[in-house]
Order: C-alpha cells, then sequence, then structure tokens
C-alpha cells in the first residue's frame, strides 16, 4: 500500500490530513496529479511562532504524503504585494510616509536588506533551512508585477457583481473570533483577513475586486471612479497625493485583487489541494468560507482541503530583545531548542490545539522529555503516536535526519555548568567528560539559555572566600555532615560518584549505607544538608544541582569553601 497509510502504522492529525488531501486531489484529477500543499503568509514584521503553524502544517502533511511515494510539493505565496499597514514601534515615525505602498517598495530602515519585506524574509527562511523545510516559494509582488494573474483579474472584474453577491451575503454572517488572551488578541489585530472589507469607490464602484496602487505616490489609497469594461481602463483618485490617474488592467499591471477574491483565485491558478489558515480565516463569514463560494462560482475550481490552526503563545521572554516588539520568532526559539524539539512542539499537537512555547525553567523539562522519548522511540516495540511525533520531528525526506548531538548529554546538566563555568567551554567539555563538538547543537543551546534566558536572581554566583562565620557555627550533625563529606571527597571530582556521596551523607550520618533508602528523617536531613552546601559554596538557599556544582568547582575549590578555620 505505497499510496496509503500501512495498517497496524500508528496514526496521528497528520496521518488524517494527508487521508484527507489525497482523497481531495485524487478524486479531481487522477493519481499522476502532483498534490500542491501551500502556504502563505505576509513578511510585514516578524513571523513569530504562531505564523510558524502556517509553514510547519503544510511540511507536515507534504512530508507523510511524500514518504507513500506520492508526488508533491509544499508551495508558500509571499504576500510581499500586500500593504504596509503601520509603523511599529521601534521604527522611526517617518516610515508612515510609506504607509499604503506594498511592503516590497518600503524600504528597510535597518538598511540590511532591499526592502521591508526581504528583512523578515531571510531570518525566516534561515530557520527553515535549519528546521529541513523546504519548499517553493512565490512572490506575490512578482506574480501580480509580471502580468502572471491578468487572464485570472480580468475574469474576477468581469464576475464582480457575482462576486459582491457572495460578498454581501457573506458579510452578514461574519463572526469575530474570541481571543483567549492578550497574546492572541495582539495577533488577531494584525490580521489581514479582513482588511479589504471597506469600500474602494462610489456607487457600482464600492466594492469593486480590483485595486490599483496609486501611479503618483505609490499608495493603494485610491478611490475608483469609472471602469470600461471593453478597454479595461480603470480611472482613479488618490486621497494621498491628490492625483487622477487612468491604468488599462490588461497591460499595465499596477495592482491585485481584493484579499477574499485574491486567495481563491490563487487556489485556482495554482491548483491548490490542501491549505491551512489560522482562525482568523475560519469562522462564519471570513476568508475561507467565502473563498469556498468564490472559486467554485467565478473560477470554476474547489476549495481546498483545509484545517484551521489555533494560537500558538509564548511565556518566558521578558528578557528577549531581538525580534520587534519582543515577538519571539523561529530564530529566537532555535538559540535554545535543537530544530527537531522545536518541530515536535507543533507535531505532537492538532492544529487546532492552541499551546504555548515557555522560553524559561520549562525549557529544561522539555529537553528532560525529549530525550526521554527518543530512548522509547529506540526500542521497535514501543512504536505509538507519540514515537510517531518523535520520527517526524527528527528527520525529513530530503534533509534526512535533523542535527543532534552525538553524546546525549542531559540539557540541565549543561545549562547547569554553563551557568556555574561562566560558559567556559573548555571546563564544560572536563566536567561533562565529552568533547564540545560532540555535544553540539546542543551545548551552544545550553549556553544561549543560560545566558539570555535565567533570569539573574537565579544565577549561581560562587563564593569567594569561605563564609567563616557560618562555619563556626556549625550545628553537631551540620560538623558531622561536613566532615563526612570532605573525608570521602576524593581529588578527582566523577558525576556518579559524587552523587552517591552528596546523597550518602546524612545517611551514613544515621548509621546507614549509601545504597540504603532513605528514612523520613534522612529524608529531611539530606534537603538540610542541601540547604547547607548551598550556603556555604553559592550563598543561597538553592541552585544548580550540587553534583554539578561540586564538579565545575573542583575538589579543592570545595574543600577550601567548606574547612573551618
Amino acid at each position: 500500500m505505497a499510496r496509503g497509510q500501512q495498517s497496524g502504522e500508528p496514526h496521528d492529525w497528520v496521518t488524517r490530513t494527508a487521508d484527507e488531501a489525497i482523497r481531495h486531489a485524487h478524486s479531481e484529477f487522477g493519481e499522476d496529479h502532483v498534490i500542491t500543499c501551500a502556504s502563505g503568509a505576509s513578511p510585514s514584521g516578524p513571523i513569530h511562532l504562531g505564523n510558524l503553524r502556517e509553514f510547519i502544517t503544510p511540511h507536515f502533511v507534504a512530508e507523510e504524503i511524500r514518504r507513500r511515494g506520492v508526488a508533491v510539493r509544499h508551495l508558500h505565496s509571499w504576500d510581499d504585494y500586500d500593504r504596509f499597514r503601520k509603523v511599529p514601534a521601534g521604527v522611526d515615525p517617518s516610515w508612515a510616509e510609506h504607509i499604503g505602498r506594498p511592503l516590497t517598495a518600503v524600504p528597510d530602515p535597518w538598511e540590511c536588506h532591499e526592502s521591508w519585506a526581504e528583512h523578515f524574509k531571510a531570518p525566516l527562511r534561515a530557520a527553515l533551512a535549519e528546521m529541513g523545510i523546504e519548499m517553493v516559494e512565490v512572490s506575490q509582488t512578482e506574480q501580480y508585477r509580471s502580468g502572471a494573474y491578468t487572464e485570472q483579474v480580468l475574469h474576477a472584474i468581469k464576475h464582480r457583481d457575482v462576486i459582491e453577491e457572495v460578498l454581501a451575503k457573506h458579510r452578514t454572517k461574519k463572526a469575530e473570533p474570541e481571543p483567549e488572551n492578550e497574546q492572541e488578541a495582539a495577533a488577531l489585530e494584525d490580521s489581514v483577513a479582513d482588511e479589504d472589507d471597506e469600500p474602494a469607490g462610489a456607487g457600482a464602484l464600492a466594492r469593486f475586486p480590483y485595486k490599483p496602487y496609486c501611479r503618483g505616490c505609490g499608495r493603494d489609497t485610491v478611490e475608483i471612479t469609472a471602469y470600461d469594461d471593453e478597454t479595461t481602463d480603470l480611472s482613479y483618485t488618490c486621497t494621498s497625493c491628490g492625483g487622477s490617474y487612468v491604468t488599462n488592467v490588461a497591460t499595465q499591471h499596477e495592482g491585485k485583487l481584493v484579499w477574499k477574491v485574491d486567495w481563491p483565485m490563487r487556489w485556482a491558478y495554482e491548483g491548490v489541494d490542501f491549505e491551512p489558515g489560522g482562525l482568523d480565516h475560519s469562522t462564519p463569514g471570513s476568508s475561507y468560507t467565502v473563498g469556498k463560494e468564490l472559486v467554485k462560482r467565478v473560477f470554476g475550481f474547489r476549495a481546498p482541503s483545509y484545517v484551521a490552526y489555533a494560537f500558538v503563545g509564548f511565556a518566558g521572554v521578558q528578557k528577549m530583545s531581538s525580534s520587534a516588539g519582543g515577538v519571539p520568532t523561529a530564530t529566537d526559539a532555535l538559540k535554545i531548542l535543537e530544530a527537531p524539539i522545536l518541530r515536535w512542539l507543533y507535531v505532537r499537537r492538532a492544529p487546532k490545539q492552541a499551546f504555548n512555547i515557555d522560553f524559561g525553567a520549562e525549557v529544561v523539562r522539555l529537553y528532560d522529555e525529549w530525550d526521554a522519548l527518543g530512548r522509547k522511540a529506540a526500542n521497535p516495540d514501543k512504536r505509538d503516536a507519540q514515537v510517531l511525533a518523535f520520527e517526524r520531528a527528527s528527520s525529513t525526506a530530503a534533509a534526512g535526519r535533523l542535527p543532534t548531538p552525538a553524546v546525549i548529554a542531559p540539557f540541565r546538566l549543561l545549562s547547569s555548568v554553563a551557568d556555574v563555568t561562566n560558559g567556559d567551554v573548555a571546563q564544560i567539555s572536563r566536567i561533562v567528560g565529552e568533547s564540545a563538538e560532540s555535544l553540539e547543537p546542543r551545548l551552544a543551546k545550553a549556553m544561549a539559555w543560560t545566558a539570555e534566558f535565567v533570569p539573574a536572581e537565579d544565577r549561581t554566583t560562587v563564593r569567594e572566600t569561605a563564609d567563616t562565620a557560618r562555619l563556626a557555627a556549625l550545628s553537631e550533625d551540620e560538623e558531622l555532615w561536613i566532615a563526612q563529606l570532605l573525608d570521602r571527597m576524593p581529588d578527582h571530582l566523577e558525576l556518579e560518584e559524587t552523587t552517591t556521596l552528596i546523597y550518602g551523607v546524612p545517611k551514613l550520618a544515621r548509621g546507614l549505607g549509601v545504597d540504603d533508602a532513605p528514612t523520613d528523617q534522612v529524608k529531611q536531613d539530606q534537603k538540610d544538608f542541601f540547604r547547607l552546601l548551598y550556603n556555604l559554596l553559592v550563598d543561597a538557599d538553592r541552585g544548580p544541582r550540587l553534583p554539578t556544582l561540586f564538579l565545575a568547582l573542583g575538589a579543592d575549590k570545595v574543600r577550601s569553601l567548606l574547612s573551618p578555620r
């Protein structure tokens, strides 16, 4: 069954969505048809982790279709011919003069790319490459400017009465998605799903489906005054510069279809079989519901199979500054998460399931969970939906297995050692007992997380000299613990033996062996002993795991801080 899901294999949302996409495409065009999984995004600002769902959802579906031996492509449309809508915080307010111009016509205020659009495309492209996501890219600026869509544009204008009939009918059914939190509400404010609902002219031309950019000032702040169906001459005035112009739609490619007509037009033009969309495009009266009817009645095609995806939030990013407005992007996430782990966060949940990506302490637990799943995946007898998600996240058809460390050291160990050693790679390598190269890319990500996302109050500051006052005031039990620890601590510390010793000292003090199960009293003693060690070593009640701290400091430093004078 090369063209279907193998019986007995685990299933997930990717399996089901690929099944539907294949049925949808082959029932219409036959089995030799190349299935098109599409995505689209406007590079109007940082392409954040919520936007990433637009790219990664069709990627996983296309990967599953490709795995079955079915011809498929992931086609991505850059909506870079969209208007520049507003000047974000942190950008020179003078950029307001570009509002209304195409994103590709707005200069890059940071002067590192040829346009505003390219400034935000470039880092996303690099992040997608690191994640193994390959796609065929289409620029809507190039498509419209080259005249590629001229036939479709003229066809839409010819059928503008049908378009308005459909739009008017759905306008009364419009329902706004309900945001779950402030982050989602902010994201919905930037939605372009209903951007073209405002009239672009007067009278019969009020809802004209095509809008030119002004020939004089380049903005879309135009009011259409006349259209000649025979000559295709379109007349307009500009409310920004005051100019009046005539553009010939058939020969002068100076504008674009309004969004709710543009999207279904592209489904027909590109032969799209599957495409996801955010909830803002999925409610009654919104882009997809309108597009389903327009693509059939106007363009003679059928809508693609579709899944709506929910919001992706974020936490633990108070210190983030690399993205405008502090909104985390895939580039930010890949500083601290291995590419397969970032992919896994999306593939393990159905698109309609909202979730948060936490850049704080949750990162440590996330790596632990990923490593445990990797050990499970190594056992062929334990293959289930969780393991299937691990496999989808770990490799792609084109790139093969994505980069992972040759040696899997726990992230909590690497981040703790990076903290204590202030990111000294040589010391980290010595403590962990592996070469730095064998620990990459995880080591660099652990160091970045420790440096950028661990609050200053949670960082470890080792005492320079012993706390002689506290050592002089040790209780009888505390003196015994310290004495037994120093008496049994070797000159060269190893992680496993040091762990056994630290946990074993309170057992020995109560007459137990280091391998005996702790009693309730011993458990309390361990807590008190650990707090004492933190007090004496780092002047805090808690810190990195004590065995890691001991290895980072070395036996001589530990003795100097714990020995009574």
